[in-house]
């Protein structure tokens, strides 16, 4: 499985219903990241990152090719450890309400492939999936 034909899989599912146990474990296998939209306030990630993360308003997350970027330390974002990592991570921006029509949409440098996510048969989200491995080059 590619991230072209995941998110052709994908493309038009219910809010809520956006990736199965099993569709995420394939993600997983071939090293494919989705990520998609929830509520107000949340972005999650499903295949070979697991993750639900916060995003009032939207956010930014920074990703390298072993996955996300967080600050371990217990100075957060002001540690030297952390701003070394963030200046060679790839970042992916999560949008809040920036589109016509969608609650959530998302923009980054990395390729991937978009697909819709519906709720109620309207748009809501604008989810994406890429692989993993082409984050490395664009960070690294």
């Amino acid at each position: 499985m590619n991230a072209k034909e995941l998110a052709a899989l994908l493309n038009g599912r219910e809010y809520l219903q956006e990736i199965t146990d099993d569709e995420a474990k394939q993600a997983h296998a071939a090293g494919l990241v989705v990520m998609h939209g929830g509520s107000d306030d949340l972005v999650y990630f499903a295949g070979a990152i697991s993750d639900e993360l916060g995003a009032n308003d939207g956010g930014e997350f920074m990703l390298t090719s072993k996955g996300l970027v967080r600050s371990e330390c217990d100075e957060g974002e002001n540690c030297p450890y952390f701003e070394k990592l963030k200046a060679g991570a790839a970042v992916v921006e999560a949008l809040w309400c920036k589109e016509p029509d969608y609650s959530w949409t998302y923009k980054t440098a990395i390729p991937h492939e978009t697909f819709e996510i519906v709720e109620d048969g309207f748009p809501y989200c604008r989810g994406i999936v890429f692989a993993l491995a082409d984050v490395k080059g664009i960070a690294e």
